[in-house]
């Protein structure tokens, strides 16, 4: 575990006692695994990370577990359409997703741009904007994409 890594897991733990959550071995293994995650892993791949650390850890208190941190507003739970509830730790900047159809690979980003305008379509409706997430759907674009992620025309294509 990196430097980073470990004052990371000791911000999760501190934040935890201070809300009168005790740490026990399998919770300490599963922040250790939140903590070095780069990814958005789901509670499958948590408890396969944990047991890593700890091989007492199990499927069941991986959900407990995660359940716990999400109420307790340590982790985040991300519903992606189509596939099980994938989770990062709630310390992050924000940022918003991409989600590869494909691969189900979860890319974040963030654009300043894209917040402006998000902000400035909630004011020209009379309302300011508090929180939003984002999620992009997306293939790859394939050999079809010409330059510049343009599509080729192809028979039958409409114009209009």
């Amino acid at each position: 575990m990196s430097g980073d890594q470990a004052q990371k897991v000791a911000a999760l733990e501190r934040a935890l006692r201070d809300k009168g959550v005790r740490i026990t071995r399998q919770r300490a293994a599963l922040l250790s695994v939140l903590a070095a995650a780069g990814d958005h892993p789901d509670a499958t791949e948590l408890h396969r990370r944990a047991r890593e650390i700890d091989a007492s850890v199990s499927l069941s208190t991986v959900y407990r577990t995660l359940s716990l941190l999400e109420g307790q507003s340590v982790v985040q739970r991300h519903a992606f359409e189509g596939a099980p509830s994938r989770f990062e730790t709630a310390d992050a900047a924000h940022h918003d997703h991409i989600i590869d159809l494909e691969t189900g690979d979860v890319i974040e980003f963030y654009s300043e741009r894209i917040e402006r305008l998000q902000a400035e379509i909630a004011a020209e409706h009379g309302y300011e904007l508090v929180h939003h997430r984002m999620e992009l759907y997306c293939r790859k674009a394939g050999p079809r994409a010409g330059k510049r992620g343009r599509r080729r025309r192809s028979e039958g294509d409409f114009e209009g």
